[in-house]
């Protein structure tokens, strides 16, 4: 994993999104990102939706031994409306644990928990009989997947929510 930007605590204000939500095997979810993104991608086409961006992965709900439940979206200057395939995914407003990186989402993911952790800072998360749900955790594709098919190549902000300070 390259880090591009360490590991930080930032205020993020609510986000304006359209996405397509489904549930998926952690073996092959990435498959699956890249096929929603090709979707989401025409459909933003097919509507004339302007300016958009960036596409983002969300997971709300993490089982790595099962399903996962995630969205494939983009970030809109302002609510639409969407279908009923393509809906709003509005990415909240709040604390967000972020870090900036290159290759590895995997590492990426384990370095950003990590320093939370040593941090002291608790997610906006719970346990579910589906897995861990989470309040907002996504990826953002500062990176066109459009422009640069290279996975290896894009830049990603790693975002998680925490947890409401008590």
């Amino acid at each position: 994993m390259e880090l591009l930007e360490p590991p930080r605590v930032v205020d993020r204000p609510l986000r304006h999104s359209l996405g397509i939500r489904v549930i998926t095997p952690f073996r092959g979810m990435l498959g699956e990102r890249n096929r929603l993104i090709t979707e989401l991608a025409g459909w933003l086409d097919e509507h004339r939706v302007g300016e958009v961006g960036p596409f983002f992965l969300r997971l709300h709900v993490i089982d790595m031994q099962g399903p996962m439940d995630l969205a494939v979206g983009v970030i809109t200057p302002g609510p639409l409306t969407g279908d009923d395939r393509v809906r709003p995914e509005p990415l909240p407003a709040g604390r967000y644990a972020t870090l900036t990186y290159r290759n590895h989402a995997l590492r990426a993911n384990r370095a950003l928990i990590d320093w939370s952790r040593e941090q002291g800072l608790a997610f906006d998360r719970e346990d579910v009989a589906e897995g861990d749900r989470f309040g907002c955790r996504y990826e953002a594709y500062n990176t066109d997947p459009r422009t640069e098919p290279r996975k290896t190549r894009w830049e990603v902000d790693l975002n998680i929510r925490l947890a409401d300070r008590a």
